[in-house]
């Protein structure tokens, strides 16, 4: 095994893709075959047993997603990994694995609003118990993990309101009580953050944003300790959400780039917050890369970048949003992240459509805020274009 840890963009591209594939091809070949063959009878029994490598049907495994899997378990220093067809199904079938009736879950209050829908509404059908905690109150989490729970799961940065967690304390004392660490890196990448090494057992990826970076294709990813894994693996094998192998191929091209888009990610944002953390008409920037930021001293402690994501309220309310949405410029206005381009837009129609108003104030995410994700284009550029969009309020 290569060594990957102290070069991420070195491993983003050779990482699972270090050898020839068929015919001496250096990319991986797209595999769209749905079943595998075998004229050998005990072969065939060997391999669906897993006691011999290969494939025997697409929705288990295939060759073109194994070594996008394999990837994201280097970069990540993880066990093992495996892929399913979007974010929310990495998320959804890591938590519906590993919990069951009467088991308990403590969780933070801020998490995407499709994680946060299966706390309020789908784990609670099962009999789970569930406990959200605010994000920033860690002694709270603490205190609510040392009462017991099987999971404890985290996102940091928070999505969209970019709160830090600290991985690492909260691992310790999830540890110490027995319970499972479950860790969505999505906004961070393992570019700019490696849960596993804080001491997160499970790290969830939406593969739809940073690591595939077009908007293009969707998947997600689950990386970590491999007796968990496969008890993931089985259950998404299952119940079927699958990661397509055109999708795997176009995540796998995509990830090459990925140490060099985080990188002007990074920069852009900075430049973009720093901007508005300075402008009359805007009433509170979210970016961990500012030293004004409640969490900047963990985020530097635990990141190695700040990422591409801040977020921003405005004077004036929701009314404002829509004024500085519509003039902008260079963004798109659509319900996405992580994208070459920048995309932008409020909490009600991207990352907490599926809550109501009151459940989004519960959360604390204010009406008057907006999502930036800011893109590869020249900062400047984003600036100039926010600049002049403010200026119609």
């Amino acid at each position: 095994m290569n060594d990957y840890d102290t070069n991420t963009g070195t491993a983003s591209v050779w990482a699972g893709e270090e050898h020839l594939f068929a015919e001496n091809a250096i990319c991986v070949p797209v595999y769209n075959s749905v079943t595998f063959g075998y004229d050998d009878m005990e072969e065939w029994h060997q391999v669906g047993m897993g006691k011999k490598k290969g494939h025997i049907y697409s929705r288990n495994t295939n060759p073109t997603v194994r070594p996008l899997e394999e990837k994201i378990r280097l970069m990540d220093g993880g066990e093992e990994a495996t892929s399913f067809s979007t974010g929310m199904a990495a998320i959804s079938n890591t938590l519906f694995t590993l919990l069951g009736p009467g088991d308990r879950v403590v969780a933070i209050k801020d998490t995407y609003g499709g994680s946060n829908k299966i706390f309020i509404k789908f784990l609670p059908q099962m009999k789970v118990d569930v406990c959200m905690v605010d994000t920033s109150d860690f002694d709270a989490i603490e205190r609510e993990v040392k009462k017991g729970c099987k999971v404890l799961y985290l996102e940091t940065p928070t999505n969209p309101t970019l709160k830090i967690v600290d991985i690492e304390r909260l691992a310790k004392v999830a540890h110490d009580n027995g319970a499972i660490v479950v860790v969505d890196n999505t906004f961070a990448t393992p570019i700019n953050q490696r849960p596993i090494s804080l001491g997160a057992d499970v790290v969830v990826y939406s593969a739809t944003k940073y690591l595939n970076g077009h908007s293009d294709v969707m998947g997600g990813l689950a990386v970590g300790k491999k007796a968990l894994i496969d008890q993931i693996f089985h259950y998404r094998e299952i119940t079927g959400a699958t990661l397509h192998p055109q999708s795997a191929y176009m995540i796998l091209r995509g990830m090459k780039t990925l140490e060099l888009r985080i990188a002007r990610h990074n920069e852009n944002a900075m430049k973009v917050a720093t901007f508005l953390s300075q402008h009359p008409k805007v009433d509170q920037v979210f970016y961990p890369g500012l030293e004004t930021h409640l969490n900047h001293a963990i985020a530097k402690k635990q990141m190695r970048g700040f990422g591409g994501m801040l977020s921003f309220s405005l004077k004036g309310g929701f009314p404002s949003v829509v004024t500085v949405l519509e003039n902008l410029k260079y963004a798109h206005k659509a319900a996405s992240l992580g994208s070459v381009g920048t995309l932008v837009g409020p909490p009600r129609t991207t990352s907490h459509v599926e809550l109501t108003e009151q459940e989004r104030a519960n959360a604390g995410i204010p009406e008057s805020l907006i999502r930036y994700s800011a893109g590869i284009e020249n900062g400047d550029d984003l600036v100039a274009d926010l600049e002049q969009a403010l200026a119609k309020i």
